[in-house]
């Protein structure tokens, strides 16, 4: 009598009776695996300009990051999926496999074409990495359990972004570009191993499947096309031209066919069904909205603080550690509140209302505002992202049946991802105007906005400096006007969230009296 209903299992019903001990250590090559996926984009960064100077192919520069994140966002999605239909350990392993052979490969490059390209099959792995993670949290751990966990691995992105820069800048300077993308090799080797002894307890999955290729290929379309409007928007082609205006009528041909496609298939790569849940949708859109505010910050910020206040790069790196500080503090400590309270529905709230606080805050700096001052801002907008980020996926993960975890993890983080490319673009592209702008109603030309180095700026006469300064900080404070704004939606959006209670080993129980009071019913008959 029970058989038929387990197919249709919630997730709350998850967890493999591992323990504390077997959970941390997986969770150690799991950490290494996340830490990877959210390391690589910033610890090349600090060697491009060195890749330049030994590759060639300045014209190429910006695609060995497009390359990587469109890779990682086309992936997400279908890597979820297949961890459904074929089990997490072996999709999970293949996507670290193939992170390490692009790593390998970007390391041999001999050129920048060739580069791009590895980078696009390191990203490929990449996309694997970060829901194959939360896919198998969701899998072994019950959700009143998982937030402590899954607070752990949503910390290890701000140590990431802080210590990228430096780690790359280190390796750049004393030893070589390469060994910015050979040092994931020794990570990922340990991963891969610590990973298939620890994980052989998963469900194995189903073994054969029909793949919906169609819907990959038409989710690989709309995708590509959005992440280069938002990558050319503005920059390399105007907003009206045919170019991008040719792009946006493929990005919504091609998702109305996705959509019609995906409605048909028995295995869609990703189910249409699991945007039924409300509360589901309502995570993903947090997601999307925590991306556009987080990645639009740290993006800008270093502009600020660098053109304004006068630091290093690699400094400005630093200055950014109260915000991700405040991250990981109010993750870890939102997590654990969560798995003892078995509550979670407040915090997105209170979260997204810091974020807004936080951003508003930075809207208000100016040409003599102290980072003492900005470092209080960040640690307002830091705590407001710790309480959104780790929430958000367990929500989501809560509002799944065990058949959709993978697919319905792919499709929050796919979600987090494309907010945070739209962040950087559309934020990106405000604070340019307002840069330009402002530059040119008091004399200067555009020509000084897209050739000035923090480094040219400290021998320009007095005057020129600081109205370069204000040019600079009236695109900031313009850029988080209107991040704060979009914020503002993400409270809206929090209010809606039903509290569905987390079943996990505690309250298990509850629903059992249900079942066997059903039992009596036909034996009597």
């Amino acid at each position: 009598m029970a058989e038929p209903a387990v197919p249709a299992r919630p997730a709350d019903e998850a967890g493999l009776g591992f323990s504390h001990r077997e959970i941390m250590v997986t969770m150690s090559g799991l950490v290494i695996a996340m830490l990877l996926a959210q390391l690589d984009n910033m610890i090349v960064a600090p060697a491009l300009p060195t890749i330049v100077g030994d590759l060639g192919g300045l014209e190429h520069l910006s695609w060995v990051t497009t390359g990587y994140i469109l890779a990682t966002t086309i992936a997400t999605p279908i890597w979820g999926k297949l961890g459904d239909l074929f089990g997490r350990r072996i999709t999970f392993v293949a996507a670290v496999a193939l992170f390490l052979v692009g790593s390998a490969l970007c390391g041999m490059a001999h050129n920048m074409a060739e580069l791009v390209a590895f980078r696009g099959v390191q990203g490929l792995g990449a996309g694997g990495l970060i829901v194959g993670v939360l896919s198998i949290i969701g899998e072994m751990i019950p959700p009143r359990d998982r937030s402590r966990y899954q607070g752990v691995m949503m910390a290890v992105m701000p140590v990431a972004m802080i210590g990228g820069p430096l780690i790359g800048g280190f390796i750049t300077d004393h030893l070589s570009w390469r060994w910015a993308f050979y040092v994931n090799l020794p990570l990922g080797i340990v991963t891969l191993i610590v990973s298939w002894i620890t994980l052989a307890r998963l469900p194995k999955g189903k073994g054969k499947a029909r793949i919906d290729w169609f819907g990959t290929i038409l989710l690989a379309v709309w995708i590509t096309s959005l992440v280069l409007i938002t990558t050319w928007g503005g920059t390399e082609y105007d907003w009206t031209s045919p170019q991008i205006l040719g792009l946006v009528a493929l990005t919504l041909v091609g998702l109305v066919a996705f959509i019609a496609v995906e409605s048909r298939q028995a295995e869609p790569i990703m189910p249409l069904r699991v945007f039924r849940n409300r509360n589901f949708v309502l995570a993903g859109g947090i997601a999307f909205i925590s991306g556009f505010a987080l990645f639009g910050a740290i993006g800008y910020l270093p502009q600020y603080q660098q053109f304004v206040q006068g630091s290093s790069a690699t400094n400005s790196g630093l200055l950014l550690m109260p915000m991700m500080a405040a991250v990981m503090v109010v993750s870890i400590l939102v997590g654990n509140m969560i798995s003892r309270t078995g509550r979670y529905r407040v915090f997105p709230i209170i979260g997204s209302a810091l974020v807004v606080a936080g951003m508003f805050l930075f809207s208000t700096v100016d040409l003599h505002t102290s980072k003492t001052m900005t470092a209080l801002y960040m640690v307002v907008l830091g705590a407001g992202m710790g309480g959104i980020m780790q929430t958000s996926t367990l929500i989501a993960q809560n509002s799944l049946e065990m058949r959709d975890m993978g697919a319905g993890t792919g499709v929050s983080t796919f979600l987090r991802n494309m907010g945070s490319s739209l962040g950087v673009s559309i934020l990106g592209a405000i604070y340019a105007h307002h840069l330009t702008s402002s530059l040119t109603s008091a004399g200067g030309t555009a020509t000084e906005v897209s050739s000035m180095t923090p480094a040219a700026l400290r021998f320009m006469p007095e005057a020129a400096r600081v109205l370069f300064q204000k040019a600079v900080t009236d695109g900031i404070a313009s850029l988080f006007i209107w991040g704060s704004a979009v914020a503002v939606i993400g409270v809206v959006v929090a209010l809606f969230v039903r509290h569905v209670p987390l079943r996990g080993s505690k309250p298990v129980a509850k629903p059992e009296p249900a079942v066997t009071e059903a039992i009596p019913e036909p034996a009597a008959a």
